[in-house]
């Protein structure tokens, strides 16, 4: 396993599609499976290169969604109106293509089960992926690490993982998740720009020295980091991840 793990970061190698499924109208769960066994740590990404018939190709990182051991993994995709690979992927691609495929990388960004502390997961729309790549680890593992997720969408339509993070909130009492709606709610909810209040009242304390990650738009990213550092949280203790589009 060590041998293919390490062709697999090292190398471009071809992957073929096993699976996928839709998660909003616009973003798509693709299941990769590799010739050699791959392995990897949650909130690592992948490399996937296009190439056209006149030899022009375009590279995009993603991350990882969910690792399938032995030999396959999950990216989620989300369309983007000008982008040059989003397309083909959520709206071309068929089980059974081939796809070129550099990683898992990536160490900054990571989490594992024996990290230890509350885990404090915040994300903006896309930027769930990664971040349900940890909290998957987490409950297959069995963490008694206490976690929060905080999750901003548009609306109920463009949730990630909607299904999965309703059984996880229900059946694993280690883990809260809290669903922030910017345009559109659900009966019974309000929708609007998340805040410095709502953040707050949905993390761990500063003094209970949480690991945080956050991922989404670089807006967002920058707005909710500096809202936990004027709460008092240790800069050191927080990670984030920007995407682009």
């Amino acid at each position: 396993m060590a041998g293919g793990t390490l062709l697999v970061r090292r190398t471009w190698q071809t992957a073929q599609v096993s699976a996928a499924r839709p998660e909003t109208a616009d973003a798509r769960t693709i299941r990769l499976r590799f010739p050699e066994p791959v392995t990897g740590t949650a909130g690592q990404h992948v490399d996937l290169r296009l190439t056209a018939e006149d030899g022009y190709q375009a590279v995009r990182s993603y991350s990882v969604a969910a690792w399938v051991p032995p030999y396959e993994l999950e990216v989620t995709v989300e369309e983007l109106d000008d982008g040059e690979v989003s397309p083909f992927l959520v709206g071309v691609l068929a089980v059974g293509d081939d796809l070129e495929v550099r990683g898992p990388v990536g160490g900054w960004f990571t989490w594992t089960p024996d990290n230890g502390g509350p885990l404090q997961l915040i994300a903006g729309g896309s930027g769930v992926v990664p971040l349900m790549a940890m909290l998957r680890s987490h409950s297959e593992s069995r963490s008694a690490v206490p976690a929060r997720l905080l999750y901003s969408v548009r609306s109920p339509a463009s949730m990630f993982y909607g299904g999965e993070l309703a059984v996880i909130g229900q059946e694993n009492s280690q883990v809260r998740l809290d669903i922030a709606y910017s345009r559109e709610a659900p009966e019974g909810a309000t929708a609007g720009r998340l805040t410095h209040e709502a953040v707050t009242a949905s993390c761990f304390p500063p003094e209970d020295a949480p690991a945080i990650y956050i991922c989404g738009s670089t807006g967002f990213v920058e707005a909710v980091s500096s809202w936990l550092v004027e709460d008092g949280h240790e800069p050191a203790r927080i990670r984030t991840e920007r995407y682009g589009g």
